[in-house]
């Protein structure tokens, strides 16, 4: 069975709060910025509260445009504010792990990583045979972190003149 383990990651030009704000935001269904690949519905709480479950849908030719919709759910395993907070796959298309972490720059920007580790499972799995799904699961999120990145606004700069441009995605991809 196929096993991911992806790290993609972005510098944005937000602070660690604003950055926090907006992850947690997305998952528990504000639908502003990994819409049209990922759309996030919270079952039983908050997405910050250890033990809520979160249902996530993978929208493979986006949100009502048809084509298959990839479906499981995550359960908050770790939250440390506006630092990590890490998942578990439960039920569904995938089962492992995802991680996301906040790191502050110097300039007042945030550095966030996805860690993805997960094998896919059922119609999943034989798909994985055929398709290069963790390709696909980069890309969107890749696309994603541009979204971040273009909505939210940079950190106050202590001095003006050496403040950083806006950030684009760095690097990410499989390990």
């Amino acid at each position: 069975m196929k096993k991911y383990e992806l790290v993609d990651e972005v510098l944005l030009a937000a602070g660690p709060d604003a950055v926090w704000e907006a992850l947690l935001g997305e998952l528990a269904g504000d639908a502003r910025w990994w819409v049209p690949d990922n759309t996030f519905e919270p079952v039983d709480g908050a997405p910050d509260r250890v033990g809520a479950l979160t249902r996530v849908t993978v929208h493979t030719k986006g949100v009502d445009k048809g084509g298959k919709k990839l479906r499981f759910t995550a359960r908050t395993t770790a939250v440390e504010r506006a630092r990590r907070l890490a998942l578990e796959y439960v039920e569904g298309a995938f089962r492992g792990t995802a991680e996301f972490t906040l790191t502050g720059l110097e300039d007042g920007g945030t550095r966030l990583v996805m860690f993805f580790r997960a094998s896919p499972q059922g119609q999943l799995a034989l798909l994985a045979n055929l398709v290069d799904v963790g390709a696909m699961h980069t890309r969107a999120t890749r696309a994603a972190f541009g979204r971040l990145s273009r909505l939210l606004p940079a950190a106050p700069a202590a001095d003006t003149a050496t403040a950083a441009p806006a950030a684009a995605p760095a690097a990410g991809g499989s390990r």
